[in-house]
């Protein structure tokens, strides 16, 4: 009959596509077309197909064709996931490398062994036992970076949950600024925030600050004029977000000009967090493992590396130093990454001024001479009064310095700076200085002129100050400043 005709064509194909797999073993088509025979087989011998992908594995671990067949194999054929983690430890005890075993491995866990606290994550016990697997490896073979991107997810890290994380107002701007956990967008009804002034809505039109943003983490509303006056009243401002689940409020008192309410980076452990959510005893032990790894093998990037993360997540101020000089090692024995290495280090660099500003209670953040080559955590610096990045390898002021609607003092020389379009439209901006950059051309100093409050410009050492009449078209061009 016509199901026993095509079930003897189904028989014949598969040892068809074994053969044209030991040819081509990656492709697309043969793996796809071996699925669909199985499927629709009568009598499929899964084990069989299990020990056929065991096989191919065998010739070439990183066959990534052959790992997503397993999966399906093992899926239909009712397999436990407790067999496929043995199956992963047999991999990687005969060969540290296998980098799909290791992460097969990251995918397998969470379902066996899942933490009753924290979804996506390993029980304590456990997650102990993976941390002893994957130092065997690194001490074993620590060049290989196999079981370090296996480390690096056994630490985890923290999701980013929705938040408002500042709300300021400014009587003299009569501005509400709100800012967010992550980039949101407000125009969109579904992330729609209602202000509430005095207990009642007011319809608000969002804005971000760079005037381009789709998605921002800062937001920013005009207020009528009025609406704020009186300087016996108290005024309530508060934000509703995500139906009023989420809300933060802020308080104008009498007299005052302005007022915030801003979560704190250190309460929240906004940082360490976004590096590893591990317990700190588990964190130290590690620690203690890859110093003792690093005094074996002092140039291996993987444990400076590892080293630094641990450090940022324990106690990042009190390592700042030797972290420096752990970064100073990995571009050294790890040139070709020198652009990462300076970047990340740059990243962490920020947060200690962040946390530095925080501790000291005060708005004027210091990150000058710190080897700086971008602006990490800008949406952080919503209520920064004054900026000094001075003496650092920036070659851009970038778009998202946006968010720092209170600046009003921004010290910017002996940098690299070609590019200031991140001054555009600061409402309070007054002194800018940008000595000793490669500003080149009097339409690179344009975004200057939108900075309404702008009183003066210092320039001196950028190669626009050659250019013939240069001092009569910069006034031409900032009317309401005074350029030194």
């Amino acid at each position: 009959c016509r199901q026993e005709e095509v079930q003897e064509v189904l028989s014949l194909e598969l040892p068809f596509l074994e053969s044209c797999l030991r040819v081509n073993p990656k492709s697309y088509g043969a793996w796809h077309h071996r699925a669909w025979v199985l499927v629709h087989a009568k009598h499929t011998d899964w084990a069989k197909e299990l020990r056929l992908c065991g096989a191919f594995l065998q010739k070439d671990e990183r066959n990534f064709h052959c790992w997503d067949h397993r999966r399906f194999v093992v899926q239909h054929a009712g397999i436990p996931d407790t067999d496929e983690l043995e199956y992963t430890s047999q991999l990687i005890s005969t060969n540290f490398s296998n980098y799909s075993a290791w992460h097969y491995r990251s995918c397998l866990l969470p379902r066996i062994y899942p933490d009753p606290e924290q979804k996506g994550r390993v029980a304590e016990d456990q997650l102990l036992k993976e941390y002893e697997l994957a130092q065997n490896a690194f001490f074993t073979d620590p060049s290989d970076q196999s079981a370090w991107f296996y480390h690096r997810w056994l630490l985890g890290r923290a999701e980013i949950e929705d938040a408002i994380t500042c709300v300021y107002v400014s009587k003299p701007l009569q501005t509400v600024l709100v800012s967010f956990s992550k980039p949101v967008n407000l125009r969109n009804e579904e992330d729609e925030a209602v202000l509430f002034v005095d207990s009642r809505p007011f319809p608000s039109k969002w804005q971000v600050p760079d005037k381009r943003s789709t998605f921002s983490h800062v937001w920013v509303c005009k207020l009528p004029p009025g609406l704020l006056e009186g300087e016996t009243l108290q005024h309530c401002l508060h934000v509703s977000w995500k139906d009023g689940r989420l809300k933060k409020e802020c308080l104008l008192y009498p007299g005052s000009k302005e007022s915030w309410c801003q979560d704190s980076a250190t309460d929240q452990k906004l940082f360490s967090l976004e590096l590893s959510i591990e317990k700190s005893s588990v964190l130290r032990a590690e620690m203690d493992s890859c110093r003792q790894l690093l005094d074996l093998e002092p140039e291996n990037k993987w444990c400076l590396l590892t080293c630094i993360l641990l450090s940022r997540v324990l106690d990042p101020l009190g390592h700042a130093s030797k972290t420096l000089t752990w970064f100073k090692k990995l571009l050294a024995v790890d040139p070709l990454r020198t652009g990462y290495y300076k970047d990340l280090r740059s990243k962490y660099q920020v947060e200690d001024g962040l946390l530095c500003m925080e501790y000291a209670e005060t708005r004027v953040l210091h990150l000058a001479r710190k080897e700086l080559t971008s602006l990490f955590h800008l949406d952080l610096m919503v209520l920064v009064t004054h900026l000094d990045v001075s003496g650092n390898c920036l070659h851009v002021l970038p778009l998202a310095m946006s968010c720092l609607q209170c600046l009003q003092v921004l010290h910017a020389d002996d940098n690299e700076i070609e590019d200031i379009e991140g001054v555009r439209n600061l409402p309070v901006l007054q002194d800018v200085c940008l000595k000793n950059n490669r500003l080149a051309h009097l339409s690179q100093l344009q975004p200057l002129t939108s900075c309404c409050r702008l009183v003066s410009v210092e320039l001196g050492g950028n190669l626009v100050e050659n250019l013939p009449d240069f001092y009569t078209h910069l006034h031409e061009l900032l009317t309401h400043t005074r350029p030194v």
